[in-house]
């Protein structure tokens, strides 16, 4: 167990970078990488929607999941955002230590 953790949403792709630097700032995630735009299909009550939307990696220490979570959910225009969170399980031991280093978590934080 390394502790680093990755977490995967999908959002309007005109945001995505917004949201991804916002969390990246406030230390919550060490690095985002916002992924290539794709026609997303699924769906929601009750009716097939079709959306714009890019793909976003965090990467993040366990530490601070939740409040990453509870940021990601204030941030995101969706009423339901994905939010999928996936551990690492292995991996270069210097890179884990960075990505722990980058993430914390102060009151401040809004």
């Amino acid at each position: 167990m390394t502790g680093v953790l990755l977490v995967l949403t999908t959002i309007p792709a005109d945001q995505a970078t917004t949201l991804a630097r916002q969390v990246v700032e406030e230390r919550l995630a060490a690095c985002a990488q916002v992924q290539a735009v794709a026609d997303s299909i699924y769906w929601w009550q009750g009716t097939i929607q079709t959306d714009r939307e890019a793909t976003i990696v965090l990467k993040t220490s366990d530490t601070v999941i939740e409040p990453l979570i509870t940021r990601i959910k204030a941030l995101h225009p969706y009423e339901l955002p994905e939010i999928l969170v996936f551990e690492a399980i292995g991996g270069l031991q210097a890179y884990l230590d960075w990505v722990h280093s980058q993430t914390f978590f102060e009151a401040c934080n809004p």
